[in-house]
């Protein structure tokens, strides 16, 4: 499974952005997408996941309600829409997949990830 994530950039606070997760490969051998980011400095921490069959999601208490994660499974692509974004937001955004639906929010747990994309929120 390869993972290439795009979508990132510099944004004023307030602003938004969508991130954009495309996979190709072995697909059918994953369940679970998730969003992670990496704050310099600090470690990989969850932001977001979903499934792929149903489409239940879950979310971090620090991004809850103004982020929100979507899939177009015809095209293998999982979505993180960003918006209000804060300074703290600031991280290097990665995507990853599992082929299991436990422990969704540990780094650890997944499979397969992608290169990361940058996101800078200006204050």
């Amino acid at each position: 499974v390869q993972l290439q994530a795009s979508g990132g950039g510099l944004v004023q606070a307030g602003g938004s952005l969508r991130l954009s997760c495309a996979a190709s490969g072995r697909t059918f051998s994953y369940v679970t997408m998730g969003w992670f980011r990496q704050a310099p400095g600090k470690e990989r921490e969850f932001v977001s996941v979903i499934r792929w069959s149903g489409g239940s999601t879950y979310y971090a208490d620090s991004v809850k309600g103004r982020f929100t994660i979507s899939r177009d499974n015809a095209k293998n692509t999982v979505y993180l829409q960003m918006n209000s974004l804060k300074p703290e937001d600031t991280a290097i955004y990665y995507c990853a997949a599992k082929s299991g639906g436990s422990y969704v929010d540990s780094p650890g747990s997944y499979d397969y990830w992608g290169q990361g994309t940058l996101v800078t929120v200006s204050s």
